[in-house]
């Protein structure tokens, strides 16, 4: 055997072992843990916790006020438990609310997915008014026009004051003067005309008679005004001021106490005191 033949022969036996020996240790090596197989990883998720959740009866669509409630308009959807509140319908108490629901009056506006509330239904055969009406409320209509009404701009649900203006005689002079005063404040519009809620969003035609939302003492108070005033006007407030403290009611146009009640006319750039019971 020559020399060349001996070379070829010892280069092809080291190479055979050093591939054995890389196929040995490739066999023997232990795989990396994957990410899912982590153990920190598969502890955490064993420990992260369930959201416990109830059934809760929802607005499947929007439910406009005045609307009646149909079986179609409502849902059962799940709910966070921690986030239920005392007044929602939750399945287990009221497995049968849906059909028990069915032909309610809407006495507010039910959006998309928001949770239907016993406080917000109404039930019965009476008018949609008085459905709308909160326990222990009146409802008093009110000529308007453009220019007593904000410019028509007052809709139903806004708060209003009412402020009357009249004749009164001045005490100093014995002359005429136009005194105004806010004798109601922060009242709620139920409707104007007999437009309970906008159109569509659409423009409408400015109403003559506004319907107020009063306890039965501010009734009264309307009433009268309503008998003495030449003017009656409705100013429109802002939102923001929803849950402002205002003045008292005026009262003395019912009991007949004007003591204490001035009203300040300014005359000339000068005040002056008059009485409005005269």
């Amino acid at each position: 055997m020559n020399l060349a033949r001996i070379l070829v022969l010892i280069i092809a036996l080291l190479a055979g072992g050093a591939a054995a020996y890389l196929a040995l240790n490739i066999l023997n090596e232990e795989p990396e843990p994957t990410p899912a197989q982590a153990p920190e990883l598969v502890a955490a998720n064993a420990a992260a916790p369930q959201i416990e959740t109830d059934e809760v009866l929802v607005a499947l669509r929007d439910i406009p006020l005045g609307n009646t409630i149909n079986a179609d308009s409502l849902s059962w959807r799940p709910w966070p438990s921690s986030g239920v509140a005392g007044n929602y319908i939750v399945r287990e108490d009221f497995p049968t609310a849906i059909e028990e629901i069915e032909g309610a009056v809407a006495r507010g506006t039910f959006f998309a997915g928001e949770p239907i509330t016993q406080g917000k239904l109404t039930f019965g055969d009476g008018g949609l008014l008085s459905a709308m009406l909160p326990p222990g409320k009146r409802a008093i209509a009110l000529e308007i026009t453009a220019d007593t009404s904000a410019g028509g701009f007052i809709l139903p649900d806004d708060r209003v004051d009412v402020i009357m203006t009249r004749q009164v005689e001045d005490f100093a002079d014995g002359e005429e003067r136009y005194v105004t005063e806010t004798i109601l404040s922060n009242i709620r519009v139920l409707a104007i005309d007999q437009s309970i809620a906008e159109q569509n969003g659409e423009a409408v035609v400015i109403g003559r008679t506004a319907t107020l939302e009063l306890t039965p003492q501010q009734a009264e108070i309307l009433t009268v005004a309503q008998g003495i005033a030449d003017r009656l006007t409705l100013s429109l407030r802002s939102l923001a001021d929803a849950d402002v403290e205002d003045r008292p009611d005026a009262v003395h146009l019912i009991s007949g106490d004007t003591r204490n009640v001035g009203v300040t006319v300014v005359r000339n750039g000068v005040p002056v005191q008059v009485d409005p019971a005269r």
